[in-house]
């Protein structure tokens, strides 16, 4: 799951994965609405350039010029009139190396303690609304809503530490980072992304917009729960245990996949969490049953009655009535409050005019097209009707839609739901018990024991009021945070998943954060690539419960299960992409049109993709994914991130051990991903070397 807040704003603006996200939410570039670009006149530029070549020799006339005009295409009227221009210049300009050092080492300090303060005070700003604490009141997500960085852009133009930077470190683009970065030092690296922090100028306003929107839909998605011992059949009767409490979509789909080990009742829970998932999409679903006991739901009939069994805590009780009158599209409510925050930062973003381009050539560093075209390669994958193939007769029927989920290759499919929840709860009876055993979790991972401790000792365990997620810190003397979810009866397996999940993002900000050479370089190159560092982990989670598998085809089939995972989430991502280009093509879209736009989009690509391996058309389960509505056109980080991951491990394999790999790799800081990848594996990133291990897998099942 994406590292919530922090990377929230990042992605949303477009930043790059190392970025502090105050910066790029408060420096974007742009005039404002209105407003000249620029006050100073060519004959200024051109007489300042010749000023500081006097000053400092002709050796820097060069950076002289750059400099210069970069300041200029950001000033604006009231940062002052030709002169003060000039007078600007001509103080803030670093002459020689010796002062150029003295500048960066300043700004890579205090720029640390920003980020990092700024982090603290947001993440304590929205402790009771992400935290299982009690109630939310009124003023807690008012405090959660609340962005104490948005004003700190705005304020580093306006006292003109900014510009400070614009003079001296030139900003460059994705071109350039790809042709040229390969050869570029750590240090210029780091120069490259602190120029970036500047690289727009956009209104607080604007970014106080998007921490609502964010804030908004953040609290919509974590309360988003399926009461399932009150989903009921045609009879009254009950297929899942009472106080199950499911979260869209995180719960719901892994529900699904638990239940292939349950040989009774399995198929038949699966048809109906498919049913739940196709009335959320649809918006078909009853208001009153959305994190509701006390009715009782038929979703294939889309009854709602009066609750006939008590499973819930508190006085509440059984209506008198239930109505299933749908929810009013506030799903497709919520994606256009976010899609129009996001848009408010356009006119200020002269390089990058859409969210779209921002997202995938700023912040991932890697062009729309191709993103695309990877994902197209493995969808349109002959290995694909194989694997369907084998699936079909590893279950013993033809496959149904919700097996586009299917989880069996994985050794866990031989263990029962409820035998891994009783397993789990034993281990993690609370988030302080998971929290205890982190060092001996990552020694069974290859860590060494002091640095398993020391890893550990910056990471906190909370328990989270949605599915979870990792927060990590931005400065080197604070704490990542692992948000799980932890029942009474202490953790489940699902949450257990999760939280391995997570606690990869929490090792590698750890790693990335602490033993970086340079802070303005922390962190990896974008999202997916975190996301394939915890891929790693997760992937891991039962070697960590000590219920490793004998199966002498184990990597095969592993290799097969990452092969299915990355089929099924690569369409989820081709689905978001387009809804996003629907988005800004219909720009006075309802709701309902909305809604509409996206049922078809799913459809569609459905129809292309995976109808001619399920044998079924028209199906919108690829629209399910609760990332669509909260983050911030994230889930093509998902598919990449699997690709890496493959990459990745395949690098593992290579060292036989975890640890040391993981380690070297996210030290490798927020580079462009190509440069990251070749130093980590000797690859560019793609997905070539997962379909070669595919197909050898499939000969190896089938010899």
């Amino acid at each position: 799951m994406k590292q919530v807040l922090k990377l929230v704003f990042m992605a949303a603006l477009g930043c790059g994965a190392g970025i502090g996200a105050w910066a790029q939410a408060g420096a974007q570039a742009g005039s404002g609405e209105g407003k000249p670009m620029t006050a100073i006149q060519p004959e200024v530029l051109t007489h300042a350039e010749s000023a500081l070549v006097a000053r400092y020799g002709e050796q820097q006339r060069e950076r002289a010029r750059l400099g210069v005009k970069q300041v200029s295409e950001f000033w604006r009227p009231e940062d002052g009139d030709a002169r003060a221009f000039e007078q600007f210049v001509m103080e803030n300009f670093a002459g020689d190396q010796k002062a150029l050092d003295t500048m960066f080492n300043r700004y890579e300090h205090l720029l640390e303690q920003l980020d990092g303060h700024m982090q603290e005070i947001s993440r304590e700003f929205r402790t009771q609304s992400d935290l299982d604490l009690g109630p939310i009141e009124p003023y807690d997500d008012m405090f959660g809503s609340y962005d104490p960085s948005a004003h700190v852009g705005d304020d580093m133009f306006q006292n003109k530490l900014a510009f400070v930077v614009l003079l001296n470190f030139p900003l460059t683009t994705l071109d350039e980072r790809l042709t040229q970065g390969p050869n570029w030092t750590r240090r210029k690296w780091a120069e490259v992304r602190l120029a970036q922090r500047f690289s727009r100028r956009v209104p607080a306003e604007v970014n106080a917009a998007i921490a609502q929107a964010a804030s908004d839909s953040a609290r919509y998605i974590a309360e988003y729960n399926i009461w399932m011992h009150h989903l009921v059949d045609a009879k009254g009767e009950r297929l899942f245990p009472a106080k199950m409490k499911l979260l869209s979509h995180w719960n719901l789909r892994d529900e699904i996949k638990g239940d292939y080990a349950d040989t009774q009742n399995g198929i038949a829970k699966q048809r109906t969490v498919q049913q739940v998932m196709e009335r959320i999409v649809t918006q078909t679903i009853p208001k009153e049953v959305v994190n509701n006991p006390t009715v009782d739901w038929n979703p294939f009939t889309n009854d709602v009655k009066p609750a006939t069994v008590k499973d819930w805590e508190g006085d509440a009780k059984a209506p008198a009535k239930a109505s299933n009158a749908a929810e009013p599209d506030t799903r497709y409510a919520t994606l256009l409050m976010t899609y129009k925050a996001m848009r408010k930062v356009d006119p200020y973003s002269p390089t990058a005019p859409t969210f779209i381009a921002r997202r995938f050539d700023e912040d991932r560093e890697i062009p729309e097209a191709r993103v695309k075209a990877m994902l197209e390669q493995v969808l349109t994958s002959p290995m694909v009707p194989q694997v369907a193939k084998l699936i079909e007769k590893r279950l013993g029927r033809p496959l149904e839609p919700f097996d586009v989920w299917y989880n069996g290759f994985r050794a866990r499919g031989k263990y029962s739901e409820a035998e891994l929840d009783r397993i789990v709860a034993q281990h993690y009876p609370t988030p302080q018990a998971y929290e205890k055993d982190i060092p001996n979790m990552l020694v069974k991972l290859g860590f060494a024991q002091d640095e398993a401790t020391r890893i550990a000792a910056n990471i906190v365990v909370d328990p989270a009021r949605g599915s979870g997620h990792a927060m990590g810190a931005s400065m080197r003397t604070a704490p990542a945070h692992l948000r799980t979810r932890v029942g009474q009866a202490g953790m489940d397996y699902k949450g257990y998943n999760i939280a391995v999940h997570e606690m990869g993002h929490n090792v590698e900000q750890t790693i990335s954060l602490n033993t970086i050479d340079h802070y303005l370089i922390h962190g990896v190159p974008n999202t997916a690539f975190t996301e394939a560092l915890a891929f790693v982990f997760q992937a891991r989670d039962l070697q960590l419960l000590g219920l490793q598998s004998d199966d002498p085809q184990g990597e095969a089939l592993t290799t097969l299960n990452d092969f299915w995972g990355t089929y099924e989430i690569a369409g989820v991502a081709l689905v978001d992409m387009a809804v996003w280009h629907w988005m800004y093509d219909h720009p006075e879209a309802t709701p309902a049109e909305l809604k509409q736009a996206t049922i078809a989009i799913a459809r569609d690509v459905w129809n292309k993709y995976y109808a001619p391996v399920f044998g079924k058309r028209d199906v919108v389960l690829l629209a399910v994914y609760s990332h669509m509505i909260d983050s911030f056109l994230y889930l093509p980080d998902y598919p990449i991130g699997h690709l890496i991951a493959h990459q990745i491990e395949e690098q593992v394999r290579k060292s036989g051990t975890v640890g040391p790999e993981f380690k070297r790799m996210a030290s490798e800081g927020s580079v462009v991903p190509d440069v990251w990848m070749k130093n980590a594996t000797g690859f560019a990133v793609g997905p070539e070397a997962m379909l070669a291990a595919t197909e050898r897998a499939l000969k190896q099942l089938n010899n």
